[in-house]
């Protein structure tokens, strides 16, 4: 009788653990992102490129940022993350320590994004556009450029050319 009770035990133990450990992995699926805070035009714009984003990019599937934010998006794992609304960068800013006015910049499919290496990759942020939309794309996913090409029409939507 006790060898049944163990038994039983086990057989909702295994399962109620199983369903914990899924939980814990579901709390920590999202991906820190720092959302910036654009007002006015910029924040319109940003709002509706987040309706336009696809649900995949490069194959990998949409998921959830942290904090929520109509600011950003995040792909994949390890994340590649967008950010709309951030400042102009620093290396297209006359007077910064890194302004570089030769930085290197590529159009994708009609929009134009200066380009940056990072540790992990690189940092693609819209350029000839009313409002910086910032793209981190980790190494892994080399050709990192390759995920431009399927944000490339919601931001072509979403966020007029111009200066």
């Amino acid at each position: 009788m006790l060898g049944r009770v163990i038994s039983s035990s086990r057989r909702l133990l295994v399962p109620a653990l199983l369903t914990v450990g899924f939980a814990a992995v579901g709390c920590s699926s999202s991906v820190p992102v720092a959302a910036p805070s654009p007002e006015g035009a910029s924040a319109r714009q940003c709002r509706a490129l987040q309706e336009e984003l696809p649900r995949t990019v490069d194959g990998l599937e949409r998921g959830t940022a942290d904090p929520v934010s109509d600011f950003t998006a995040v792909w994949g794992d390890p994340a590649v993350r967008l950010r709309c609304g951030v400042d102009k960068p620093a290396v297209l800013t006359p007077g910064s320590e890194h302004y570089n006015p030769g930085a290197d910049a590529a159009e994708v499919n009609g929009v134009e994004w200066l380009f940056e290496k990072q540790d992990d990759g690189y940092r693609f942020t819209t350029v000839l556009r009313k409002t910086y939309v910032e793209v981190s794309v980790p190494e892994k996913y080399a050709p990192e450029v390759d995920v431009l090409t399927d944000l490339a029409a919601a931001v072509k939507k979403t966020v007029p050319a111009g200066v």
